[in-house]
């Protein structure tokens, strides 16, 4: 759903700037409210957080496209969660002194913001289950078939993520989940194909139970 009409793309493009990031630069600090509402013009990103020993903790991924940094728009304080670059970005930002009449007079952005705040607290609650699982393999079995559920294509991943995306998401180390894909592809329930993964759907779930035993 798009967030604003045609009017409000053209009144905003005035006031926007396009910025430009490197590989691991943070988009979005932590600290501070964020000033703009973002878009992931291109590239990709990544929400992360920290635990309290300072270990980095996967949230989500932000696709080209998206849109970011909304909860600190609409409410003013600093932002719930870290925004990085994991590939060179350009990004598209809108202050929110701006924006906030835009948002707030158009329903259709109303119900686009709040439907999107749902599907995160959902995905962040599922992710947490994920988390409470013993078996590392199980894990990343689990992590692996919520991602194919997110793309048009149940046997794909498009644009996958690295093992050290995927290790940060399930709290395991880079080295267990390259241990664990090295199984998943012997055993036919992965393939790479370039940046993508191909998923046997019903080999990536005899494998999670197999596990689990």
């Amino acid at each position: 759903m798009r967030l604003f009409s045609a009017d409000s793309l053209a009144q905003l493009a005035a006031y926007s700037s396009t910025h430009a990031f490197a590989k691991r630069e943070v988009v979005l600090a932590k600290e501070n409210p964020s000033s703009s509402l973002m878009f992931l013009l291109e590239g990709r990103l990544q929400a992360i957080d920290f635990t309290l020993d300072g270990r980095e903790v996967g949230l989500h991924f932000i696709e080209e496209g998206q849109y970011f940094g909304e909860i600190s728009v609409l409410d003013g304080l600093p932002s719930p969660e870290v925004v990085i670059a994991t590939k060179k970005s350009q990004v598209v930002m809108v202050p929110a002194r701006d924006i906030r009449s835009h948002i707030f007079g158009s329903p259709q952005a109303i119900e686009a913001i709040t439907s999107g705040l749902t599907k995160r607290i959902r995905d962040q609650a599922n992710q947490r289950q994920i988390l409470g699982i013993i078996s590392p393999l199980q894990r990343i079995c689990a992590l692996l078939q919520n991602l194919t559920k997110e793309g048009k294509n149940p046997s794909l991943i498009a644009n996958a993520p690295t093992h050290q995306e995927i290790a940060i998401m399930v709290n395991l180390t880079r080295e267990t989940v390259t241990r664990a894909f090295q199984v998943l592809q012997s055993q036919g329930a992965l393939a790479r194909d370039g940046d993508d993964l191909k998923v046997d759907a019903s080999k990536l779930k005899q494998l999670a139970e197999k596990s689990a035993d």
